[in-house]
């Protein structure tokens, strides 16, 4: 299968490849304060040790712009399940680097092969409550390329521009109840795509190292 383009970018700046570079080229990303699920609940604290692990974030380079994809987790996943999140996993001891997990776990998921992967930088770790420590490894995909899902892991994948988050109005703070507690989170819900928790925010780190905020 092949996934759909997205759509033209909104406002005067050109979202595409040459600006991914030149953002990750100039900042530097990837070096700075974990963030993670305790940013926005302050008495939430990361497991002491934590589970390393690793995800792509994915920009597809459409000729109208940068696209990012994501994967609908199937339903029966002991981890995050039926929530929407970025190809990854934790990491193997064959992996030497965050950057082979990441391409590993991405191409065990939906067949994405390494060929079309330009690995650009990373963001800054994302600490989870459930005690992973996460790097995301951002990568601009070149298309046309098939993607295999791994059935037992992924449902669907499927794209959205990335203009739509680098637009802060889109950035919203949700609450739920959680063990009788209430918990904030960050949230990007895209037509009935509802992108929260974790992948919402390494979203948001990504917003806030490359637009400069």
């Amino acid at each position: 299968m092949s996934p759909n383009g997205g759509e033209p970018n909104a406002g005067k700046e050109v979202f595409d490849r040459a600006w991914a570079l030149a953002r990750f080229d100039r900042v530097r990303a990837g070096f700075g304060r974990p963030c993670g699920d305790h940013d926005l609940n302050p008495d939430l604290r990361p497991l002491r040790q934590l589970t390393s692990a690793a995800v792509l974030v994915p920009l597809v380079n459409h000729a109208n712009g940068l696209t990012a994809l994501f994967t609908q987790r199937t339903a029966h996943l002991a981890h995050h399940p039926g929530q929407i999140s970025f190809p990854g996993g934790h990491m193997e001891p064959a992996d030497a680097t965050p950057e082979d997990t990441a391409l590993r776990e991405t191409e065990e998921e939906i067949g994405l092969p390494r060929r079309h992967v330009e690995v650009i930088g990373r963001l800054d770790q994302y600490v989870t409550r459930t005690g992973f420590s996460v790097t995301p490894v951002v990568a601009v995909i070149e298309p046309p390329f098939d993607l295999a899902l791994d059935p037992h892991e992924v449902e669907s994948v499927f794209e959205v521009p990335l203009a739509f988050f680098l637009d802060p109005a889109n950035h919203q703070r949700h609450t739920r109840l959680f063990e009788g507690k209430e918990r904030h989170f960050f949230a990007m819900p895209y037509g009935e795509r509802y992108i929260w928790g974790a992948t919402a925010g390494m979203l948001r780190n990504f917003y806030e190292i490359v637009m400069g905020r």
